[in-house]
């Protein structure tokens, strides 16, 4: 199966967007192929303001967001691959959601016979604040 991560990226941002709000994502900006603004990276971190306002071209895809923003007066295409956004959430209240950062992100393993029978697991919730 296809990670579920951009598509809750792209459901949440536009919730936040509906509620008129600004939508906001923290990366590992330390992670391969994230293209940003390296003045900006605070303690392997960078945080993003993706709303209308400020970014142009916006495109929230399966592999990677992709933009164009100005910072500090210069304009700049930005690049995050999907799985290196730990966050995202509305600036104003902080609602949103924070994945897990994990090596491999949430793509599961490859399951052969010579692994021995699948036991299944049962289901749990988690309650994300």
């Amino acid at each position: 199966m296809n990670s579920s991560r951009p598509y809750l990226i792209r459901a949440l941002y536009e919730w936040i967007v509906d509620n008129k709000m600004t939508p906001y994502i923290l990366v590992n900006a330390m992670d391969e192929n994230v293209r940003v603004p390296e003045q900006f990276i605070e303690d392997g971190k960078i945080v993003l303001n993706i709303s209308p306002n400020a970014t142009q071209e916006l495109i929230l895809g399966n592999q990677f967001i992709e933009f164009s923003a100005r910072f500090s007066g210069a304009e700049m295409m930005v690049s995050v691959p999907s799985m290196s956004v730990l966050a995202i959430y509305a600036r104003e209240n902080g609602q949103g959601m924070m994945f897990a950062e994990e090596e491999g992100g949430d793509e599961p393993s490859p399951i052969g016979p010579a692994d021995g029978p699948v036991q299944s697991k049962k289901p749990t919730l988690t309650i994300v604040k």
